[in-house]
């Protein structure tokens, strides 16, 4: 009751709380419209696949886990012993993943990290030069790895070269797009008081700028990391080596029990890297690495 008091007596409050039910009603309509799009495309899509697949896609539908059963089943029956020495077999081919991986992410960050301060509004003052450095930007990142990856293929020819090649030049773009954005949050007065005892401008950069953005130019490049050991594996489809290649090729000749050590190699090795990572990006940035 004195809550309607209160609004009758105070006439802007009022208006306020009329622009909030007519602002809340607008996003109950938007989202309804959004979810009502979505359910509409997706019909429209498996009508089209069912279509395509001359109706036997939803029919397919009913035997949707009857493959990872048999893969399961095939693990099972090869045995302890034998899922062990596949480990072992594969052990090569995940470490040569990892190492284009590691190998990429590491060009990546010192190209990335050089590219970014060339491509700071806040510390470069020729426009056009951010300008330029923001569209090689975009252009690294415009790329897929897997394009990338299948042209040099066909170039070089089918080599982890190609792999390393196409994961560096797509990690190019994406870690300078974040570093750049860390300089921009950049505190200045360093800078300045570089500037005003006559530093240059690399001077700034190094003494300035570098020591504050440093700890979340490693964190992102671990989150980066992690992205590209799945590139990295995945790359293999198209003759890049590694892991992915050797997957390739059990799934083609549909060896079950391949398939599931080295798709269970994979997991476990992403889930590693992840959590090691995490445990270094708390020691560079505290517990805010975890969120």
């Amino acid at each position: 009751m004195a809550a309607l008091h209160s609004l009758a007596a105070n006439p802007k409050l009022a208006q306020l709380e009329q622009n909030f039910q007519r602002l809340s009603r607008q996003r109950a309509l938007y989202t309804f419209i959004l979810i009502a799009v979505v359910l509409l495309s997706i019909s429209g899509g498996l009508v089209v696949a069912a279509d395509a697949n001359s109706g036997s896609f939803f029919s397919g539908l009913s035997r949707f886990f009857d493959y990872p059963v048999e893969l399961v089943r095939g693990a099972y029956d090869a045995g302890l012993w034998r899922l062990f020495s596949l480990c072992w077999h594969y052990l090569p081919y995940l470490i040569e993943t990892i190492n284009i991986a590691l190998l990429a992410t590491l060009i990546a960050f010192f190209l990335g990290g050089a590219l970014s301060f060339l491509a700071s509004r806040n510390l470069v003052s020729q426009r056009i030069l951010v300008f330029c450095m923001r569209r090689v930007m975009d252009v690294t990142r415009a790329f897929p790895e897997m394009v990338i990856a299948l042209l040099l293929v066909l170039i070089i020819g089918p080599s982890p070269v190609a792999a390393v090649m196409a994961v560096c030049f797509h990690s190019i773009g994406a870690l300078a797009k974040q570093f750049s954005e860390t300089n921009e949050n950049a505190d200045m007065r360093a800078v300045e008081g570089i500037a005003s005892v006559g530093g240059n401008w690399l001077q700034q950069m190094r003494y300035g700028i570098l020591p504050q953005v440093l700890p979340n130019f490693f964190s992102y490049c671990l989150l980066r990391l992690e992205v590209n050991v799945r590139a990295s594996a995945i790359l293999g489809f198209v003759g890049a080596g590694g892991l992915g290649a050797e997957l390739k090729m059990v799934v083609d000749w549909n060896y079950g029990a391949d398939i599931l050590v080295i798709i269970f190699m994979l997991v476990t090795a992403i889930s590693l890297i992840d959590y090691i990572s995490a445990a270094v990006r708390r020691t560079f940035i505290g517990d805010a690495a975890t969120l």
